[in-house]
């Protein structure tokens, strides 16, 4: 469909698929979940004076159409973000340096998916100079369908691992379908950004990788380590800063320029923060699990300079199950464990069913409410814990309690 009539000259769109958010000239995108329709609310946005309605069974697909449509009609440099793990936090990062030079606009949330990207694009007005959008992925081809979508000039890949191997099929999977990113630069002439010491990278790039040295279009950093003075919590970020530092370097913003913008940016979300409640420190990771994710933040609170100078203080790990690792679940959960009793740590409290068939000898809770409960009567006091787990475990209910 050309949607040419409804963008055209104009500054921005408001595209909104809630029906309590339209306000006069919105487009109302109503979309039908498991359990909702956005088709019952249609009469009641056209009354909120939605100047126009994207319904029917293939309003999704609408969606996207519009979506990329808008994107061409602004035609401005968008980077493409994916990764298995710290896409989120790179995002982030490059949007804060990018930000000290040009109007950013960049994927707020956890806005990844195949209607995420979409309102992620709609939201980007003529004033922006540059977009950094981010992109998530759980089956093969679904980074194909984003930048499908989004069409980036510019891609980074933040790196890859072993996450939603229940819908991916095995690691090669997640390689294949994170390279889709790759597969749509290569072919568009766009720039690849990429972390040479990272070999899953190198693979993923095949025989591409001289010819797109000498045409200029792959630029590189390395891993580097943590600068001092950044509010970010863990030496695996230190791959999340300099990717941010590279990018915003190639766009003309200087060293300095970016590791002022990285000390100043304050993490948010329950990624890598640092808490300090009355009777425990407490870094919260909360947000997203897998094997590669939570084996280097348990690493990472084992030698963080951050957690280390209160060594006097006893360790608490309080992990909640990896969710989407169907036939790998056990083993992960398993190795985890074994990480957990190499380390002989003060306090372990694992929450989630997986863990029940691992040999862990720690309190094992069917969910954080029963956590909760636990910590209620009683509390953990001098501390510094660990709370990591995937978002379905929803371990941020846990923190008035610590």
């Amino acid at each position: 469909m050309d949607w040419s009539f409804l963008i055209r000259n104009k500054e921005s769109i408001h595209v909104t698929t809630d029906s309590r958010k339209v306000t006069s000239g919105s487009i109302f995108v109503a979309l039908k979940g498991e359990h909702f329709d956005g088709n019952d609310f249609v009469d009641q946005a056209r009354k909120d004076g939605a100047a126009y309605v994207i319904c029917g069974e293939n309003a999704l697909r609408d969606l996207q159409d519009l979506a990329r449509a808008w994107r061409r009609e602004l035609s401005l440099p968008i980077l493409g973000i994916t990764g298995t793990n710290g896409k989120t936090t790179t995002k982030e990062l490059c949007a804060a340096v990018l930000s000290t030079k040009y109007n950013i606009y960049y994927t707020q949330g956890n806005l990844n998916n195949q209607i995420g990207v979409p309102l992620t694009l709609l939201s980007i007005t003529r004033a922006h100079e540059m977009a950094i959008v981010e992109m998530g992925a759980s089956h093969p081809g679904d980074i194909k369908e984003l930048v499908e979508i989004a069409e980036p000039n510019f891609g980074l890949i933040t790196n890859v691992g072993r996450a939603h191997l229940e819908g991916f099929g095995s690691f090669e999977g997640v390689m294949r379908t994170k390279a889709e990113l790759y597969d749509f630069l290569l072919a568009h002439n766009g720039v690849i950004f990429r972390n040479a010491d990272n070999p899953h990278l190198k693979e993923m790039l095949g025989n591409h990788l001289g010819s797109l040295e000498s045409l200029g279009h792959l630029v590189s950093y390395t891993t580097g380590t943590m600068p001092e003075g950044t509010h970010l919590v863990g030496g695996y970020n230190a791959e999340n800063v300099s990717a941010a530092l590279c990018v915003g370097e190639f766009f003309g913003v200087s060293r300095g320029a970016g590791l002022a913008a990285i000390r100043a940016y304050i993490p948010s979300n329950n990624r890598s923060q640092l808490m300090q409640t009355e009777r425990n420190t407490v870094v919260v990771d909360a947000y997203n699990a897998n094997p590669t994710s939570m084996t280097a933040a348990i690493e990472a609170f084992d030698h963080s300079s951050i957690i280390n100078h209160q060594s006097s203080m006893p360790k608490a790990y309080i992990l909640g199950a990896m969710r989407e690792l169907g036939e790998y679940s056990h083993l992960e959960h398993q190795n985890i464990v074994n990480m957990l009793l190499e380390r002989k740590a003060d306090k372990v409290l694992l929450v989630g069913e997986e863990y029940k068939v691992t040999t862990a000898p720690y309190p094992i809770f069917d969910n954080v409410d029963a956590l909760c409960e636990v910590l209620k009567s009683e509390p953990l006091s001098g501390y510094t814990i660990l709370l990591k787990g995937s978002r379905s475990n929803q371990l941020e209910k846990a923190i008035p309690f610590l």
